[in-house]
């Protein structure tokens, strides 16, 4: 059940910010593709279907609408975000403009979780309380553009406690995971007060989805060459959990997801919680990098390609793919070998703006600066004259 909304859903949900794409163009989702997969979660057993405005820079919804026709709408609870993070989200009727554009995307009259998105202290007071968004939001629900009222959340336990104490929302779509168990207490607490527990960030942001180096495949899984069903199975042991959503950009990975939920058992075994507890002490020893790849520091401003930098900082770290790693940043821009664009970290400039805008608050401009000395060629050499 999700919390008091009268919802049952199944244990794992399609999250849509991470469709098929067209080569690197995370905006161009493949189409047909991800309609296809979105159509196989559902006719197997998904029933709560997320996603928002800026996923794939505005297409995620509308794909989504197209593959939700022909029926498949009326068999699952729909949840988006108001997007009151954006710059040009500056006044209060800005809410009803983009949840009615919103509806337009997706082809329906309602969506059934609509969550404020990505909530900090900030953006709770500022907006949030500032413009009377809740009770804008209230108004929407009763004019029946909106079943259940939300919330997504980065920041601290401390805030996210204020968030819930407001008695103002029905769901909460948080991050829990192996790595990163930080809201574990207030997911119960939310529970406590009625509210539907939605999880994202179950695999980390992919980070548990990669081949592990060979210390840590003694922790593997019988047959499994990744941490996948252990992270999804760490999340769905929290009693307090009604979901946890998966971003699945693949068929492979729906089947995988799907095989998962459907096991046998959907909860860890003392021993693998004690094995989760390793992986995630190793995790910390190989890098303090927490990036999830959620792509809300870019655009940057000077075209620097953040997630993808971290992706290669990731690979080197922790899966000890060191020539897969510098290959990929010695290539960063060359699209005409089909790699992403834009530039490497010395395209950096120190302005700040993605540091504003990291949901996990990391120190990118610092990170950037190391990623390129482990990563450029140039500074392997220089090393190496040393």
């Amino acid at each position: 059940m999700l919390g008091s909304t009268g919802i049952r859903t199944s244990i794992l949900g399609f999250g849509c910010m991470r469709l098929p794409t067209v080569a690197w163009d995370k905006a161009e989702i493949a189409e047909k593709e991800a309609i296809k997969i979105i159509r196989k979660g559902i006719d197997n057993g998904i029933t709560y279907v997320d996603t928002a405005e800026p996923y794939h820079m505005g297409e995620s919804e509308i794909v989504l609408g197209k593959a939700l026709k022909d029926g498949y709408r009326d068999r699952i609870t729909l949840a988006t975000k108001s997007p009151v993070w954006k710059d040009d989200f500056d006044r209060p009727d800005q809410f009803e403009n983009y949840l009615n554009l919103q509806l337009k995307r997706l082809g329906v009259d309602y969506v059934d979780i609509y969550l404020f998105h990505s909530l900090n202290q900030n953006l709770w007071k500022e907006k949030v309380l500032e413009f009377d968004l809740i009770e804008r939001a209230e108004k929407a629900r009763d004019e029946g553009k909106i079943r259940h009222i939300g919330f997504s959340f980065h920041d601290s336990p401390e805030v996210l406690k204020e968030i819930i104490d407001s008695n103002a929302f029905k769901v909460m779509l948080v991050q829990y995971n192996i790595l990163n168990p930080v809201n574990e207490e207030m997911i119960s607490y939310a529970a406590e007060k009625g509210l539907g527990v939605a999880i994202m960030g179950s695999v980390a942001g992919g980070r548990l989805a990669g081949e592990p180096p060979a210390e840590m495949r003694q922790w593997l899984s019988t047959g499994r060459k990744n941490f996948v069903d252990l992270a999804l199975k760490f999340v769905w042991t929290h009693p307090n959990v009604s979901v946890a959503l998966s971003g699945m950009g693949s068929e492979q990975m729906v089947d995988d997801n799907l095989g998962i939920a459907s096991g046998s058992s959907c909860t860890l075994s003392p021993k693998e919680t004690e094995i989760a507890q390793d992986i995630r002490q190793k995790f910390k020893e190989l890098t303090n990098n927490i990036c999830t790849t959620c792509e809300y520091c870019i655009p940057c401003p000077n075209e620097v390609n953040i997630p993808f930098i971290f992706t290669a900082l990731m690979y080197y770290q922790v899966y000890s793919q060191k020539e897969r790693a510098r290959l990929y940043y010695k290539n960063i821009g060359n699209v005409e070998a089909y790699y992403p664009p834009g530039k490497d970290a010395t395209g950096c400039v120190e302005c700040g703006e993605c540091e504003k805008k990291c949901p996990q608050k990391i120190s990118i401009i610092e990170q950037l600066k190391k990623a390129h000395q482990i990563l450029s060629e140039d500074e392997i050499e220089r090393r190496d004259e040393k």
